[in-house]
């Protein structure tokens, strides 16, 4: 369908060569108008200088000379004009046929992808994945696991010899004497003694006596 409507892929390359030639032909005219209008231009100053010598016939022919060129002038600017709608039309064409051929290659490259890893590969190499993951579990447990005399083992009586072995330290801590200050540990410093006044001292000698 797509090559019926944009042709095959040599048509890029005509396309490419129009468009240089539309590009040439519409220089050409453009060079050609610019002749023109200098023309156009110099009719006028030899009218000017006819109608200062009071050649009025010689003045109105250049001046009929000048509208020729003007008439040639248009007629080029609708020529240029042509050209450049078809230019665009032509450059529209070849966006769309690219943009086009961009879209079927996606197409072919996303088809050929999907063919490639088609929904029972992907199946299959899940399987895979999850049976090898589930041999390396075992592997792992089997290499966890107890064996030789160990494997004999009774765990509750692991566990009730733990508890008399805690029971025992926490007793041998209880009987322990309290230790003695740390060295390097300031001792505790003896409380300051009241010391007595002379009044207080010679009624503890008057009660004294008395009790004598």
């Amino acid at each position: 369908m797509f090559t019926r409507l944009f042709g095959k892929p040599k048509v890029e390359t005509n396309t490419l060569h129009t468009l240089d030639k539309l590009n040439e032909t519409l220089e050409m005219l453009e060079k050609k108008e610019g002749v023109l209008l200098k023309k156009a231009a110099g009719e006028v100053e030899r009218a000017k200088e006819f109608s200062k010598a009071k050649n009025k016939r010689a003045a109105i022919q250049c001046l009929k000379r000048k509208r020729l060129y003007e008439q040639q002038v248009e007629q080029l600017g609708n020529f240029q004009l042509r050209i450049h709608d078809q230019m665009i039309m032509l450059e529209g064409a070849k966006a769309t046929t690219e943009t086009v051929d961009a879209l079927r290659t996606g197409a072919a490259t996303m088809k050929a992808m999907q063919k490639a890893t088609n929904i029972d590969d992907v199946d299959k190499t899940m399987d895979e994945i999850n049976e090898q993951t589930d041999n390396m579990k075992q592997i792992q447990d089997a290499l966890s696991a107890p064996f030789g005399s160990a494997a004999d083992f009774d765990e509750d009586e692991l566990e009730a010899e733990l508890e008399e072995l805690e029971g025992l330290e926490l007793e041998d801590q209880l009987l322990q004497p309290a230790r003695p200050v740390h060295e390097g540990k300031q001792p505790a410093r003896p409380l300051p003694q009241k010391q007595h006044s002379a009044h207080e001292d010679e009624l503890a000698a008057l009660q004294a006596e008395m009790a004598l």
